[in-house]
């Protein structure tokens, strides 16, 4: 796509995130009304996501190495490259709920910002109170049956960097909560809607899973090996379909 239509691309997804929000508001206020009424957010929220991607001209499919259980806590992470994950996350996860562990920043942004702090767990990453708060915050959504999803990157890595390096928190709250850890690699985001203005096209948008880590297979002293056996696994997914 050249220049003009590239700009008229991005400012139409501002403009649609904004207008499905504004157009959801009432039902995703009531939703949250009710700590227990998450499972109702949930549902709008995926509503929400998919209208976005739908809007934009994506088209998405994912394949899972294992089967989820309906209702079944897990510790979802995937890799993080594009503003389109959150709402690709939503949209392949049906029977779930899962709540985000994000940076607090987001919350700042108009209206989007107001449903986000209301639902996700927010980190200052350079605080370590905050980084600490983040697991007694996410223990108390375990225990209402739902899930958590962490981008384990940390954040947005620059464009040059095919995967970044993991922190350690999800894997920490795998093994601590005895939670399935479920690896997903977002193969096309990047290509499809990338943090560089000028770029970006409607298109399919793969998403793929892989084996999910039994949490009792490691303990507190070996993090750092499922991190690398999960990003290993992501790492290679994404090379061998880049070749």
């Amino acid at each position: 796509m050249c220049y003009p239509i590239w700009l008229i691309y991005r400012i139409w997804f501002y403009v649609l995130v904004g207008l499905c929000t504004f157009l959801l508001s009432p039902l995703l206020i009531l939703s949250i009304l009710k700590r227990s009424w998450y499972p109702y957010f949930f549902k709008v929220a995926r509503f929400w996501a998919q209208s976005i991607l739908a809007g934009m001209g994506f088209c998405w499919s994912v394949v899972w190495e294992e089967d989820l259980m309906p209702g079944k806590s897990y510790i979802f992470v995937a890799n993080h490259t594009s503003m389109i994950d959150i709402m690709l996350m939503f949209s392949i996860i049906k029977n779930n709920p899962f709540v985000f562990v994000g940076k607090k920043e987001l919350a700042k942004i108009p209206l989007f910002g107001f449903f986000y702090k209301r639902t996700s767990i927010l980190v200052d990453r350079g605080n370590a109170i905050s980084r600490k708060k983040v697991f007694s915050y996410a223990q108390e959504r375990i225990q209402q049956g739902l899930s958590i999803c962490i981008f384990p990157e940390g954040g947005v890595p620059k464009e040059s960097v095919e995967l970044d390096r993991f922190k350690i928190g999800a894997f920490k709250l795998s093994v601590e909560h005895k939670l399935p850890l479920v690896p997903i690699t977002f193969l096309d985001n990047k290509k499809r809607f990338s943090f560089t203005f000028f770029s970006g096209s409607p298109g399919r948008m793969r998403a793929k899973s892989h084996n999910f880590l039994n949490p009792e297979d490691y303990n507190t002293d070996s993090l750092r090996l499922m991190s690398d056996n999960v990003y290993n696994q992501i790492l290679n997914n994404l090379r061998e379909n880049t070749a």
